[in-house]
């Protein structure tokens, strides 16, 4: 989530808003990003009343001025793709280090029950940062994919469909709670990449530390 915000600051940056970085937000230091109902108390409180079924929560939105971008339209875009961009470039560097590790595991044995823990951590990495993408990119503001699909819509019906804003949190519970075979159609893609990209190094996986 940090690689995902540094990205949206970054890229806000480059098109020509400095709010992020005046503000001390384009920063890798987790701390910076932490939110105190976002990171704390809400995956905690769906934790707690849905009895471990239901952890939901992320990061400190990064402050971006969209009025600051050289061209408005496209900056926004830029801006809000560069995290799941970021993320999908974990993904696959996730996926070139569990055959890395499958090499050094290889090469010695002695290490090779760390290496494949190492490979479980790296698969999880692959599988969390799909994840991200797929459920950033939700048409739901203020998501990444709404700042996106509001260019599709007419201008009257972007104008109304941005002001669902508000109440984006609520949605995306209920998408959560009662929408899950939607969001399991949803997500079906990034199962998809997810399967290519572990199945591309298949080959290399170690015998799992937790098999004995």
């Amino acid at each position: 989530m940090v690689a995902h915000e540094y990205a949206h600051g970054y890229a806000a940056l480059k098109q020509g808003d400095a709010t992020a970085y005046q503000l001390g937000r384009l920063t890798w230091n987790p701390a910076k990003h932490i939110d105190p109902f976002l990171t704390i108390l809400m995956p905690l409180m769906l934790g707690i009343a849905s009895g471990g079924r239901l952890i939901l929560g992320g990061a400190k939105p990064v402050p971006v001025n969209p009025r600051n971008y050289r061209n408005y339209k496209r900056g926004d875009i830029i801006v809000s793709l560069a995290g799941v961009a970021v993320n999908f470039v974990i993904a696959v560097l996730c996926t070139l280090l569990i055959a890395v590790l499958g090499l050094l595991g290889d090469s010695m044995p002695g290490a090779a029950r760390t290496l494949a823990i190492l490979q479980e951590m790296m698969i999880s990495g692959v599988i969390i940062n799909l994840g991200l993408i797929g459920f950033n990119l939700l048409p739901i503001p203020p998501l990444d994919g709404s700042h996106v699909f509001k260019y599709l819509l007419p201008p009257a019906w972007s104008l109304r469909y941005q002001q669902i804003g508000s109440y984006g949190m609520l949605l995306l519970i209920l998408v959560l709670v009662v929408g899950r075979p939607l969001l399991n159609i949803w997500m079906a893609p990034v199962y998809g990449v997810a399967q290519i990209l572990l199945g591309s190094v298949n080959g290399f996986m170690l015998p799992s530390p937790w098999v004995f």
